[in-house]
């Protein structure tokens, strides 16, 4: 009898670790059902900080050390501020202010920054926010300091200017992230910034970026335009049918993506979801608010299709519908984020598990589902690991 009520004990639990329970106030919310879960590091916190492009691309290079060798990582995000703000500094003075100065970033800053700068433990620099009294990091203050000093340089009116000015905005840097270490000691052994990127036991060159655009010809490789692609990486052209042949595959082969793309859309919910809404169709739904679709404030469109749940309609994203959201500024680059599975909900209708760097919001505690119509909308580019790109888009891009 025992041994029957452990092996009932076990089945339930076999279940709740794939399904999640239905929702009793909202019976259209999404039951999930994981198809495939790649391993991931503890959800961190961005917090007040234009820094998504540094949380999501070192917590892929952390999933990738994890698949490659097993190791769990913390990798340090301020060391990585501290390396691009310095490098974008430098840029925007060269070209005499004539380009952005921000906090954004791309996936490839931190791949920069690993292979040029090495790279440190989160313990080896002080925690975010600590060095002015906050908890977590709040960028208001430092980038009103740091910003009006490079303009002021970028601008200056001088025929010559010394290099000075570096050493000032290096302090500026190290008084609100922290120095980065010259040395530093991690269980036990002593490393530099060099030394401990090389031991992570990853190959720098492994890593490649996609998107999908019609306004260059596919199989080639440019710069994506937006501004804070701003060191100009090439990212390889393909058409929208592979764009989700490479997640695809790449998931469901143990790899992760580095995934940089728009969530200003009102399907992107703060609960944890994100749909390609069809507002056609909503605008016809009659009997409810949704005929006033186009009238409504984004909050309450937002709260529609978290109510509407696995019933919202969706676009189907073409190709031609993507060159002309990015093409009219409607397809921005908002942020970046982590794709490390696939889970279906009730209805069958498949979604990315995407992990988000807010902390442990939403309904998810951090993760968010977003469907693959959403992604393929909405994705700018994604980095990967070469090794994880289907055999014939290889051949076809030659890498």
């Amino acid at each position: 009898m025992k041994k029957v009520i452990v092996l009932a004990l076990l089945a339930v639990c076999t279940l709740g670790a794939h399904a999640e329970k239905k929702d009793s106030v909202n019976p259209n919310k999404p039951v999930f059902t994981v198809v495939k879960k790649n391993p991931i590091t503890s959800i961190k916190d961005q917090n007040r900080s234009g820094t998504c492009w540094d949380y999501s691309t070192l917590s892929y290079f952390e999933s990738e050390i994890l698949k490659a060798t097993g190791k769990t990582y913390d990798l340090c995000e301020s060391f990585v501020a501290n390396k691009t703000y310095m490098d974008r500094a430098i840029q925007v003075v060269r070209l005499h202010g004539d380009c952005q100065f921000s906090e954004g970033g791309s996936t490839y800053d931190p791949l920069y920054c690993l292979e040029h700068y090495g790279i440190c433990p989160e313990k080896a620099m002080p925690f975010p926010g600590s060095l002015y009294g906050d908890s977590l990091n709040n960028f208001g203050e430092f980038f009103s300091v740091m910003t009006p000093y490079v303009q002021s340089v970028a601008k200056s009116s001088l025929k010559k200017i010394s290099s000075q000015w570096k050493v000032g905005l290096q302090g500026i840097l190290d008084a609100y992230l922290g120095k980065c270490p010259e040395q530093f000691t991690y269980e036990g052994k002593t490393y530099t910034p060099k030394t401990f990127a090389a031991s992570l036991g990853l190959d720098w060159n492994n890593y490649v970026s996609f998107t999908s655009f019609s306004h260059h010809p596919f199989w080639t490789q440019f710069a994506v335009e937006v501004q804070d692609n701003w060191r100009n990486p090439l990212t390889w052209n393909v058409p929208i049918d592979d764009l989700q042949k490479i997640l695809d595959n790449a998931i469901m082969n143990g790899y992760t993506i580095a995934w940089g793309g728009d969530v200003s859309e009102e399907g992107f919910t703060r609960k944890g979801l994100a749909y390609n809404v069809d507002e056609k169709k909503l605008e016809n739904m009659k009997g409810s608010d949704m005929a006033r679709w186009l009238k409504l404030t984004p909050a309450k469109k937002k709260s529609i299709v978290d109510s509407l749940g696995v019933n919202v309609p969706e676009v189907v994203p073409t190709q031609k519908q993507r060159q002309e959201r990015f093409d009219d500024w409607e397809l921005t680059d908002d942020h970046g984020m982590l794709i490390f599975g696939i889970a279906k909900d009730q209805n069958g209708k498949e979604y990315y598990m995407v992990k988000n760097s807010w902390g442990k919001s939403g309904d998810y505690d951090g993760i968010w589902y977003m469907t693959k119509n959403f992604i393929i909308a909405n994705t700018m580019d994604f980095m990967v690991n070469k090794n994880a790109v289907p055999k014939d888009i290889r051949k076809k891009c030659n890498i």
